[in-house]
């Protein structure tokens, strides 16, 4: 790959070294097994969290290994070879919803609700999408109300990974007015009384992660859950965006690159006309335009995540990062179906699953038309 070298050194190898083995001995022998079944054991993330999995690239402090933005990057890459991206999202729930602790929390918050999750014994959620309001993030509508020292929650969240079984939920909530100004920060827990889930949802892909609504009748959260100053969610949720989209632009370009090494293999085996697929000149060209892009994707990524590790303000180029891994995945995985026929129709072939888990990433995290209107901002003014 090119510029490989440029963005990973020994410490990121061994990262990924430790990723590979963690998913050849705990998840490949069973993935096949739990996506028929639709969801992994919960003793997963215990597994992830023993074998320092779920810590690489958080603070020491909290029980994390520490390491740059590159670290994440080389174990979700790692983690992605499973070859089921519902597995990967569902134990990388916590990339999403530990962040806004992180960034607002207090340092009693830090210890109570980071450390817990780091070693797998709890699962961290984040709650912002919701039946009316997705992309549209300042108009959500959970509403909460302060009350003798707890906030009195009503609403429901949609769509929320790892939302059947998480044990605590960064959750966006409405304690003032319209608009971006009057939502903050809350994090609730399973157990709170009011607190409920739906049945896991069933989803075109991404058929491991557990996927739920989740329901608030006068949830009652302590004040001392309140991330931040009341007022202050909407900013912790667009920073968030900003590593979430990171996320599914690895998640994009590993589908993708995973899609072409599938049918680089299928052409090389596969004969048709007394001939293998690569003695078609047709057949070649099309791999090679699959693998163009897929590099190209890779190094403006990698670039886009330098920048970020380096403190740069980065919203512009990695939505526009996002929009074009998300496009390359799309016709990757599209002609790599194509490559193999009837088989690519098949569950059996990776590249039917790959095919079908792509779809979410130009949705999820902000859609590509969202993207393109954030974009539009910065060039356009």
């Amino acid at each position: 790959m090119t510029g490989f070298q440029e963005y990973f050194g020994e410490t990121h190898n061994m990262v990924r070294q430790t990723a590979k083995k963690f998913v050849e001995r705990e998840i490949l022998p069973f993935v096949d097994e739990w996506e028929e079944q639709g969801g992994f054991p919960r003793d997963l993330y215990k597994k992830a969290g023993d074998a320092g999995i779920l810590g690489i690239g958080y603070p020491e402090a909290y029980g994390g290994s520490g390491g740059d933005i590159f670290v994440k990057i080389a174990c979700s890459e790692e983690l992605m070879r499973c070859g089921s991206a519902g597995v990967a999202a569902g134990l990388g729930s916590l990339d999403i919803s530990i962040p806004p602790i992180l960034a607002l929390g207090t340092e009693d918050q830090k210890q109570k609700f980071v450390p817990p999750v780091l070693k797998g014994d709890k699962i961290s959620a984040l709650g912002v999408t919701e039946p009316n309001a997705g992309s549209d993030v300042a108009n959500i509508r959970t509403k909460a109300v302060r009350s003798d020292g707890h906030y009195l929650v009503n609403g429901s969240k949609m769509f929320i990974t790892s939302g059947a079984r998480a044990n605590q939920l960064s959750c966006a909530v409405r304690t003032g007015g319209e608009g971006h100004q009057g939502i903050s920060f809350l994090v609730i827990e399973s157990d709170t009384p009011g607190y409920s889930v739906s049945e896991k949802l069933k989803k075109m892909g991404w058929w491991a992660s557990d996927t739920a609504q989740i329901f608030f009748d006068d949830c009652k959260v302590p004040v001392a859950n309140l991330l931040g100053r009341e007022g202050q969610g909407f900013y912790g949720i667009m920073q968030n965006f900003q590593s979430e989209r990171l996320q599914l632009s690895v998640m994009a370009n590993m589908t993708a690159r995973m899609a072409l090494e599938e049918s680089m293999k299928y052409a090389r085996e596969r004969e048709a006309f007394g001939k293998t697929l690569t003695g078609f000149q047709v057949t070649r060209h099309k791999l090679v335009d699959m693998a163009t892009l897929v590099e190209a994707s890779h190094e403006f990524v990698y670039r886009v995540a330098a920048k970020i590790d380096a403190g740069m303000d980065q919203v512009k180029e990695i939505s526009m990062a996002k929009n074009f891994a998300c496009e390359v995945s799309d016709k990757v995985t599209y002609d790599a179906v194509q490559i193999h026929g009837g088989f690519g129709y098949m569950r059996e072939y990776l590249v039917e699953r790959l095919y079908r888990d792509n779809r979410i990433l130009s949705i999820g995290g902000g859609t590509q038309e969202i993207m393109k209107e954030i974009i539009s901002k910065f060039i356009l003014t």
